[in-house]
């Protein structure tokens, strides 16, 4: 299974309320047609949840069983529902409401705010750590970049758990939470950030979730109008609800019943922002005559990833993984995942690459393929080794698809050549609709084969190329279809957030991987200190770890690979471990005490080796987890040693080497690496290898001129002519 192809990216409608239940297994089929009374749906990763949710809804208004505006579907994100909402459409069921808690709660808020308070809705605060920022500082607490990030999110998390600022340490000291610093502390700037906002009439996103608690709960007349509009509530995701969500759902439910929640209690891993599982795993305690529906039958993945899943969390420990759901491949048999070990992390990029670089050659898209890791930090040494192989990537996490310039611009574009019509000489050569397409964004710099390189002009042609491939799936379910239809279908999907597919290697956190799935999927960096964490101490915060792995694992339908590196960078100390997750699962390891499965197959290369200690600082002694602290071996605030007139004759070198491969320049080195070499000043090839960035291939072509650099003489050819690296 690769990428969708154009039939079930632009199905039929269904005929009837019959014809939506075509296709579904006995278990989705119980779901779609349980249609009153409250239902709990516990459905593992790669079952098929969204499509039983979005068939029940379908088939409930196909049948005349729920009135369109009367069902509100809510989930956690922006893409998810987008996501519903497309399913909804091509359903026959477009009227439906599917939003997220924000979204849902802001609408509201907005509309009520005037009868309910008087005056207009308070601005909202797009990103709150500036305010975070000014609040400790008056305080007279000085924070640095990291610790302002850690205030905010705890800030984050004492709203959604419904905890005032005075009773924040009580709080975390009853939960058990790892404070970032002292909560005294924390408590204050809470507190001193409530009466900024106050001060200056803004709300942030958690408020709008508490003001609209707030006016539930002290107007029943608005509580009782809400209540009317919404008859049928549907909960995707709902292992990861917060308290505060919870109250919300309540409070629209009033003393109704009609409620259907899904959930892999497997699957969460959000409880740093207030998520927890146990309002699914306590649904039939608060709803005793609940019907409860299990989804086991995974058809993403091949009876080998599944093994490996199943493995994962047969070790687990908890109240989650007492209701751990045992899934059953319904695919083909494949490839055993493979186990890769390497000597260090630049090393582990460039397999990574070489093995994505060989999928690809052998026929599988680059937009099915995902690397996955830990922390975002862990991104930068992939995106140079996928650069240097010519592999193209997006960054998760990345602008919404149809928020990008490139595509607004073509959207215009589309639109007058479909009004112009036949008096468009554009058009004058094209015989079909893709060929319109083609013409039409040639203008705008798509063209029929990809720039080198990566960088914004590679981005903006892969958003083109995506329009293209999408206009070709288009003209083939839709036979006649014109330009004017292509472009109604664009506006509806740019409404429902419903993007099509960017064709490059995804870079991605395990975090921001939920919900997607690969033919492909890359796991790295699984060592003892980045999987689990570092920061992970407690029993449940260990288990919370084992459950990303076990996410980012269910992400692969066909190919799996799990790696690691045994030393940071080239010639350090081989003194890392892979991570104890995979004990008694890949070869050759023992299993993790009496809970511990037999191994799952696949290839290991290389021996286990004696552990290490996290990496430290050489100013400072701190132990360092951010991978660009890591590749300087310093804290980012600590001071530098950095010959400045050397870093500066490097970076003119980079932007003369970038100009003649044109490529950009982090495609060369990146800025830290740049650093690395200034503070490490190496004298030969041996102390430039060990230095975070320079793999073999970049030391073959550009070691000898940061040697001649560093020695502090003058190239031969100032102008970086690349032809002389070759």
């Amino acid at each position: 299974m690769t990428a969708a192809t154009h039939s079930s990216l632009f199905p039929q409608v269904p005929e009837s309320a019959d014809a939506v239940l075509d296709g579904l297994d006995p278990e989705q089929r119980a779901v779609a047609t349980t249609l009153h009374g409250p239902v709990c749906v516990l459905a593992g990763a790669g079952t098929g949840k969204t499509r039983a949710i979005t068939h029940r809804i379908a088939y409930g208004v196909r049948a005349g069983i729920l009135q369109p505006a009367s069902v509100l579907a809510v989930t956690f994100t922006n893409r998810a529902a987008g996501e519903m909402r497309g399913r909804l459409r091509q359903l026959g069921a477009g009227g439906v409401q599917a939003r997220t808690f924000h979204s849902a709660a802001l609408r509201q808020l907005q509309y009520f705010w005037p009868r309910a308070v008087g005056g207009e809705v308070p601005r909202l605060l797009e990103r709150k750590i500036q305010l975070v920022a000014e609040s400790a500082a008056r305080c007279r607490f000085r924070l640095d970049r990291n610790e302002l990030r850690d205030a905010t999110s705890e800030i984050e998390w004492a709203k959604v758990t419904q905890t005032v600022p005075a009773d924040y340490p009580a709080a975390v000291a009853k939960s058990l939470r790892d404070a970032p610093r002292d909560p005294a502390e924390i408590s204050q700037i809470y507190a001193m950030y409530e009466q900024l906002k106050r001060d200056r009439a803004v709300i942030d996103f958690e408020d709008v979730l508490l003001l609209t608690v707030g006016i539930l709960q002290d107007r029943p007349d608005i509580a009782d109008q809400i209540r009317r509009q919404y008859q049928h509530f549907v909960v995707d995701e709902y292992q990861d609800v917060s308290p505060l969500q919870q109250r919300l759902l309540e409070l629209w439910l009033g003393d109704r019943d009609s409620l259907c929640v899904v959930g892999d209690a497997s699957q969460t891993i959000y409880s740093f922002t207030g998520a927890t599982p146990d309002h699914l795993l306590s649904f039939r305690t608060r709803h005793p005559s609940a019907t409860v529906v299990k989804l086991v039958r995974d058809y993403r993945s091949t009876p080998q990833v599944v093994h490996l899943a199943n493995g994962l969390l047969s070790q687990a420990r908890g109240r989650a993984a007492e209701h751990r759901l045992e899934l059953v491949s319904q695919r083909e048999s494949g490839p055993e995942p493979s186990y890769e070990e390497y000597p260090d992390e630049p090393a582990e990029a460039e397999g990574t690459a070489r093995r994505i670089r060989e999928l690809i050659d052998t026929g599988v898209p680059a937009g099915e393929i995902a690397v996955l890791y830990r922390v975002n930090a862990q991104s930068e040494v992939y995106e140079q080794a996928l650069a240097d192989a010519g592999v193209p990537y997006q960054l998760r996490g990345a602008e919404r698809f149809f928020e990008r310039q490139e595509v607004r611009e073509a959207g215009v574009a589309l639109r007058g050549a479909a009004r112009a019509g036949g008096n468009d000489s554009l058009l004058d050569s094209a015989d079909d609709l893709p060929g319109q397409v083609r013409a039409v964004l040639s203008t705008q710099g798509w063209s029929t084969e990809p720039p080198a390189g990566s960088g914004a002009v590679r981005d903006r042609w892969e958003s083109l190329a995506a329009l293209v491939r999408l206009a070709e799936d288009f003209a083939r379910a839709r036979s006649g279809a014109t330009l004017a239809d292509l472009v109604a279908e664009l506006d509806e999907r740019a409404a429902a957030q419903h993007a099509p597919t960017v064709q490059g290697v995804t870079l991605a956190s395990m975090h921001a991987a939920k919900g997607l799935e690969w033919d492909a999927v890359f796991v790295v960096g699984l060592t003892e200190g980045m999987m689990p964490i570092t920061y992970a101490k407690t029993d449940e915060q260990i288990e919370e770890e084992r459950r990303l792995l076990y996410v980012g694992v269910t992400r692969a339908r066909f190919h799996l690979s799990l790696s690691w590196a045994l030393s940071r960078s080239p010639g350090g100390r081989a003194s890392r471990r892979p991570t104890r997750f995979l004990n008694g699962l890949r070869p050759g390891s023992a299993a993790a005490g009496p809970r511990g499965t037999a191994g799952a197959g696949g290839a290991e290369r290389g021996s286990r080796r004696k552990r290490r200690g996290p990496a430290l600082c050489r100013v400072c002694g701190k132990t360092l987890t951010d991978a660009g602290e890591m590749k300087l071996m310093r804290c980012e605030d600590c001071p530098s040693d950095m010959d400045e007139g050397l870093y500066e004759r490097l970076r003119e070198w980079r932007s003369a080497q970038a100009r003649g491969l044109g490529q950009p320049a982090y495609c060369v080195f990146t800025d830290k690496t740049l650093i690395a070499i200034a503070e490490a000043v190496p004298a030969d090839e041996a102390e430039l290898s060990r230095i975070s960035g320079v793999g073999g291939r970049k030391l073959e072509r550009f070691g000898a001129d940061v040697l001649t650099l560093c020695a502090g003489q003058e190239l031969e050819d100032e102008a970086g002519d690349p032809s002389a690296e070759d």
